[in-house]
């Protein structure tokens, strides 16, 4: 299974995401880190991630091809995260047949009504709660 998880600026959220991907499930899956910017691919890559490309074309052409797609909810703005996410990025992401598990973290103005706030630890359990029956 391959594990695609998408984050810009520092990468924060993609290094926790991956850190805790790869302490549950060792390697039953290929973590892929797929940055917005060499800074988020950088810090998701000393999380531990198999693998890691940067940029618009490394997220376009490898969005397709995941199976599961991790990141904040962000990852499917146009020109979100201060311009990071492409109007290309959020269309191979939005288009991929990837299962897409997003976190309703955003610094934009939106706001998801219906959901909890909730930190970051919390969120990334969630998406391993449902990743669980996936990987075996």
């Amino acid at each position: 299974m391959r594990i695609c998880v998408i984050d810009g600026q520092g990468g924060g959220i993609g290094s926790a995401i991956i850190k805790r991907l790869k302490e549950e499930f060792l390697e039953k899956a290929e973590v892929v880190a797929l940055g917005t910017n060499s800074a988020a691919t950088a810090a998701m890559m000393r999380a531990k991630a198999n693998r890691g490309a940067t940029g618009e074309n490394a997220i376009v052409r490898t969005a397709p091809s995941a199976d599961v797609i991790i990141g904040p909810l962000a990852i499917l703005m146009a020109h979100s995260m201060m311009g990071e996410v492409t109007p290309r990025m959020a269309a191979a992401i939005g288009g991929s047949p990837a299962q897409k598990f997003l976190l309703p973290l955003v610094q934009e103005k939106v706001e998801v009504i219906g959901t909890l706030t909730e930190p970051l630890p919390h969120l990334v359990e969630k998406v391993i709660v449902r990743l669980r029956p996936l990987i075996k």
